[in-house]
């Protein structure tokens, strides 16, 4: 069982290095269209991507605060109710 569990995690690494290895070719490509771009005089699409880039960064912080957000409010509200529950049984 342990076997298996290695075997899918050394998978799921391989996948995702793959996946990053993708991504760095695209931040080369948006490196040269910016740097062209702004060489001509125009820093709106320079403006706009790097807009772009903050909003990638910062979704899926967002996302995963939310998330423990209410896994948090949860937790505090059964902890809470477990207590009321043990206080009214005595």
């Amino acid at each position: 069982m342990k076997a298996r569990v290695h075997i899918k995690r050394i998978v799921l690494g391989v996948i995702f290095s793959i996946v990053s290895l993708s991504v760095n070719g695209q931040c080369a490509m948006c490196r040269t269209t910016l740097e062209n771009n702004v060489s001509n005089g125009d820093i709106g699409i320079a403006a706009g991507i790097n807009f772009g880039i903050l909003y990638l960064f910062v979704a899926p912080y967002a996302v995963i605060g939310l998330i423990a957000f209410f896994w948090y409010r949860a937790s505090k509200t059964n902890r809470t109710n477990e207590l009321l529950k043990r206080s009214m049984a005595r």
